[in-house]
């Protein structure tokens, strides 16, 4: 059973995520702009993350460790968050979807030159099939005529793909942490380290909320945010990544087109297709061959 938790976190995780791309969207950028949101975030987080550590066991950590949370803090939380909040806000969904989809290549490449992992043929095939279902799932449940990579959406596209990039980095350098550490403790400390460089760049915006005019159902979906988005998510993805390689972590994104269209279709919003169907295959077929164990008889793409 154990061999399973980090797979049953990283789905919980990606369930939270494909939700929260329609709860972030409504509350940007009308009630909370986005680099005060992400602020607000980070200071919600991490406060839990603070009262979770000291009610439980406070592992310190090594001096000589604190260089990488630091760069971790400014891959995984201040540079990822404040690109993709600010680029989903300038492009379109769909855009913003589709780039997020080569997470999962740059994570193997770059796994590959950082930490010397082995790409087998079974996980590049399953990296492509699993690009495939995503892409289907993404051009089928949108209107193509509002889609494209035009002058108006060129820098919100350039701010997710960095933040692809940039999350790709983080999970390949955090893995030695998550080796040595408790999820917690590291997690704690990527975040207090990712305050520090999103605090300059959030606290104007953030000063600008107007509380009194939230909704109720705006509130809640701030603390969905917050909480499960921020919190939660990230407690869960840093978890699995103590068990599992940064290639397995990222592949999990190709699920969050399922969980998008779900909540779409719940909302009234989309309906469920044969081609639909048809993509949630290939998806759950890209995760079992990304999850599979290198093999000495396989062949390997490096």
């Amino acid at each position: 059973m154990n061999k399973y938790l980090p797979h049953l976190a990283l789905l919980a995780a990606n369930i939270i995520y494909g939700i929260n791309y329609t709860v972030a969207k409504d509350v940007m950028p009308n009630y909370i702009e986005p680099f005060g949101f992400i602020l607000l975030r980070v200071l919600g987080a991490l406060s839990l993350f603070w009262i979770f550590h000291i009610c439980g066991n406070k592992e310190k950590i090594d001096r000589k460790d604190i260089p990488r949370l630091i760069i971790c803090g400014f891959f995984g939380v201040a540079l990822n968050q404040l690109l993709f909040f600010k680029g989903l806000d300038i492009t379109s969904p769909i855009n913003a979807s589709i780039i997020m989809t080569s997470n999962p290549i740059l994570v193997l490449l770059i796994s590959s030159f950082l930490l010397k992992e082995r790409i087998s043929l079974t996980k590049g095939v399953g990296i492509g099939v699993g690009l495939i279902g995503a892409c289907t799932l993404i051009f089928v449940s949108q209107n193509s005529n509002k889609f494209g990579f035009g002058n108006d959406t060129f820098l919100g596209d350039v701010m997710v793909m960095i933040n692809a990039a940039s999350y790709g980095v983080y999970l390949v350098i955090a893995k030695p942490l998550m080796i040595k550490y408790r999820p917690l403790t590291v997690i704690k400390w990527v975040f207090t380290f990712g305050l520090v460089f999103v605090f300059p760049v959030g606290i104007s915006e953030f000063a600008a909320i107007k509380w009194s005019a939230m909704p109720q159902k705006i509130v809640g979906e701030v603390a969905f945010v917050v909480i499960g988005t921020t919190f939660l998510a990230y407690l869960l993805n840093i978890y699995a990544l103590k068990k599992v390689n940064p290639s397995v972590v990222s592949i999990y994104l190709y699920l969050q087109p399922i969980i998008a269209t779900i909540v779409s279709i719940s909302l009234g919003a989309d309906t469920l297709t044969t081609v639909k169907i048809v993509a949630t295959v290939f998806i759950f077929t890209s995760v079992y061959l990304v999850s599979k164990p290198n093999s000495k008889k396989h062949k390997n793409i490096h």
